[in-house]
């Protein structure tokens, strides 16, 4: 059966989503070409990658990049990452006069050389910091803050309800969290629970994360936490229709048909031209190899086929590899059949 308490559609400041199914950020994941390809596939919003607050890096390519909103379908929410109020303030108006029309900000990445400059989730273990650099983005713009967390820095120090409380009586306008501490990195259950108690608290739209790879187990989630939205980011590697089996599961209670191989090859071959465009020829080349081996991966001959792809050297063989293999696959089963052990290597 459809879910028919959930709301369907978010809103966060002026801008009411087609649907809460947000694209979780990643770092060397989520550039434009793959935000818009999730929202082709179904998500109504994907975050950029994370952005750092010293303003050393703005002029940078890689930087550059990551601010690159051409085209892009609304609304455009930029991550920043950052220890100190003024520099996440400056950040954050740095970023709107760039086109952001919601900042996002990180306090939920585990990455040692993230936290290690006391960025990400570090900054769960210091809560009046917490409230300084809130304040202090919120006071520097005039578009939506929304906010990124984990439950806590670890087991014994889980803190993700006094901060959600921190957060929205600082103008955060959402609520992020991902289901584990910054100690359990990506290991281990996610903590719906606390999600549960944190969204029961709030009156802003919470958004949940964490180990959501399946219709069924984004059902399960919302059930269990009572959230305003789903933030999927691993389990959308290589496979981006899945917010729109989500949605459709959702909607309707059936899951929909597997998508066919010559569904996906398109999909990855347009998504492949996309970088190539965006980066170049060279760099859009090693960048799709990762693409390449998330789509393949669980497919019959697909190991041997993506080490191979580590080998080509140029981005027409790169196309011309892929139609061979997608097509000797169509051949033997027209409709794409995963290993069973797949999906249990996937976690958002």
């Amino acid at each position: 059966m459809p879910l028919l308490f959930w709301r369907t559609t978010m809103q966060i400041g002026p801008y009411r989503l087609k649907n809460s199914l947000v694209v979780a950020p990643m770092a060397g994941v989520t550039d434009r070409p793959f935000r818009q390809l999730c929202k082709r596939m179904g998500a109504g919003m994907a975050v950029s990658e994370m952005v750092s607050s010293n303003s050393l890096l703005w002029g940078s390519e890689k930087t550059r990049r990551r601010a690159n909103h051409e085209g892009e379908v609304e609304p455009r929410i930029v991550q920043i990452a950052g220890a100190d109020p003024a520099l996440m303030a400056e950040a954050a108006r740095h970023n709107v006069d760039h086109g952001a029309q919601i900042i996002d900000i990180n306090m939920g990445c585990p990455a040692k050389k993230v936290c290690n400059v006391m960025a990400g989730s570090a900054l769960l273990q210091h809560e009046p910091l917490v409230a300084r650099i809130l304040d202090a983005v919120v006071s520097a713009v005039s578009v939506p803050v929304t906010l990124k967390i984990r439950t806590g820095w670890d087991r014994e120090h889980r803190n993700a309800l006094t901060i959600a409380r921190l957060a929205e009586d600082c103008g955060i306008q959402a609520l992020a969290i991902h289901g584990r501490t910054r100690a359990c990195g990506y290991s281990g259950e996610a903590e719906y629970e606390t999600l549960a108690a944190v969204k029961a608290s709030l009156h802003i739209p919470v958004i949940a994360n964490g180990d959501i790879t399946t219709p069924q187990k984004a059902l399960a989630v919302l059930q269990q936490t009572g959230a305003d939205g789903l933030m999927i980011g691993r389990a959308a590697q290589g496979r981006p229709w899945i917010f729109r089996e989500i949605q459709h599961f959702l909607d309707h209670g059936t899951l929909l048909p597997a998508p066919s191989v010559s569904e996906i090859q398109q999909v990855l071959l347009n998504h492949m031209e996309e970088l190539y465009q965006f980066y170049g020829y060279e760099l859009g080349l090693r960048i799709a190899r990762k693409h390449i081996a998330w789509t393949t991966r669980g497919l019959a001959h697909s190991s041997q086929f993506r080490h191979a792809m580590n080998r080509v050297e140029t981005w027409q063989n790169q196309l011309q590899a892929v139609r061979d293999f997608f097509q000797r696959h169509e051949q033997l089963c027209p409709q794409l059949h995963y290993s069973e052990s797949l999906t249990e290597e996937m976690a958002a």
